[in-house]
This record gives structure tokens, sequence and C-alpha cells, in this order.
């Protein structure tokens, strides 16, 4: 009977670690983009990152109030609409007369996953290269990528969080 205790006692310790180590998906969002996102509200997410730690990872949070654009207009490493044609592929896909490019952050059916979007704030992290050692102009020209691309759309108030690692 004492060692059905201890057990017991172990796997409630076990699951309690466990519950620790989570994160919500506002966490998560914090983490990526550098801002407090606690405020926002869980629209959708997906993650389609296996053990080999190669996917996608997509976080849609809504904002009321406008705590979320006043920490992003501060933050110098966000950028205002329009996006630039690094992040226009990414995100987007671009075609020119003779060829297409992207998108590369897609659903299952290869459809962008990030709605158009007017207005805005966009912030790009390059997770592949060095601090300080080169810029990411030359991202669309990898065999792999490991990109953070955070979207805020001012018009609906809804904050964008996709990761791509290949």
């Amino acid at each position: 009977m004492k060692k059905l205790g201890w057990i017991g006692i172990v796997l409630v310790f076990v699951f309690s670690l466990a519950a620790c180590g989570s994160q919500d998906l506002q966490e998560i969002v914090s983490e990526a983009l550098g801002v407090d996102a606690s405020s926002g509200s869980a629209m959708s997410s997906m993650d389609t990152h296996g053990g080999n730690g190669d996917g996608t990872s997509f976080i849609v949070l809504h904002y009321d109030g406008d705590e979320m654009i006043k920490q992003i207009k501060a933050d110098t490493a966000w950028q205002p609409f329009p996006l630039d044609e690094t992040v226009k592929t990414l995100v987007y896909g671009v075609s020119h007369a003779t060829s297409s490019i992207g998108p590369f952050l897609t659903d299952e059916d290869g459809k962008a996953l990030v709605p158009e979007i007017e207005n805005g704030y966009y912030r790009l992290i390059d997770r592949q290269v060095e601090e300080d050692k080169t810029t990411g102009a030359d991202i669309l020209n990898r065999a792999s990528f490991n990109f953070t691309v955070g979207l805020y759309d001012t018009d609906t108030n809804t904050l964008y969080c996709c990761e791509l690692d290949t």
C-alpha cells in the first residue's frame, strides 16, 4: 500500500512539472517577437514542428485596446507597411513576368497563412544568422529557413506570429 502512495506522489510531481513547462500562446508570442502579448485573446494557432524541429507555427492574437500598437510603435525593430520585398515574398509570395517565388508560410494546401493586410507593422527575425554578423537580405537565397515574422494588422488589432524552420 505504501508503494502505491509513493507512486501517486511521484506521478503528481511529474505532471506538475510538465504543466509548469508548458507555455500559453501569449507567452510563446512574447518570447518570439519581443513584445508583451499577454493581453491578447487567442484566435487560432497551429504547429507542424515535429521531432526533428522542422515545421511551421502560426499564432493569431486579437487585442481590444491599443496596448499592443503602442508597444510596436515604440520598438524600432517593427516597420510600418508596406512590406519589404523579402517579407512580402515569405508571407504572400511574389510573381514577376517570368517567375514566381513563395509564399513560404503556408497551410497544408499551399495557401498563405496570413490574410492580406492593408495597414500595419511587421518584424522579420532571421534566426539562422548570428546577431550583428549579417542581415536577412540573403534569406531568400538559402537552402533552408529559420525565421520568425510578426505582422500586426492595425485595422483589426490582430497580431500574427509565424515561424518557419526547415
